[in-house]
């Protein structure tokens, strides 16, 4: 008879303090909320008559639900304002994000298909992204106060593809594993 070495066994408190409890406070944060960001216009309007706009898509329960309500969303091309058909919406970004507005993961839609974003890695990754999307905007402030309204809507948007990858540390193990998958791709 042999008996196992204490080495086989891990002590209960790194189980909890590494497993279980991350698990308990993301289960605190559901459900996720996604949405999808974009501009409106009327048929025919100029840049200027544009605005930026979030339409609720729905809730999940989990990251991989979020996943699977957007890509279904945005492959269908439902992704609308209302019934009416002379107001037009051109989806740009999808975000999901927890009950504490906290981000989940977000990508862009091109041609119907979402590009998730990979998170940031580590806190001074966020930094840069943060340094690097406040001078974006600031470059978008500037065109809009010139009256360059197409070239600041851009410009916002550039920096919120940026602002894609600042997902919440909370979720950022989580999201890296999804988008790992061959699925996600």
């Amino acid at each position: 008879m042999t008996h196992a070495s204490h080495d086989a066994f891990v002590p209960i408190g790194p189980i909890l303090a590494e497993q279980v409890l991350p698990r308990l406070h993301r289960a605190q944060k559901l459900p996720l909320r996604v949405s999808c960001l974009g501009t409106i216009s009327y048929a025919g309007a100029t840049d200027a008559d544009c605005r930026d706009r979030t339409i609720p898509l729905g809730d999940a329960a989990s990251p991989e639900e979020a996943m699977t309500l957007a890509v279904m969303r945005a492959a269908r091309g439902d992704i609308r304002i209302g019934q009416d058909d002379t107001l037009h919406f051109q989806p740009r970004l999808i975000v999901v994000q927890d009950n504490a507005l906290g981000l989940v993961l977000a990508g862009e839609i091109r041609a119907g298909i979402i590009l998730w974003q990979f998170p940031v890695a580590s806190d001074s990754e966020a930094r840069r992204i943060v340094t690097e999307a406040s001078r974006i905007r600031g470059l978008a402030f500037a065109a809009s106060g010139r009256g360059d309204h197409g070239s600041a809507r851009d410009l916002r948007y550039q920096a919120s593809r940026l602002e894609a990858r600042l997902v919440d540390p909370l979720w950022r193990e989580t999201a890296a594993e999804l988008l790992r998958l061959p699925q996600a791709a």
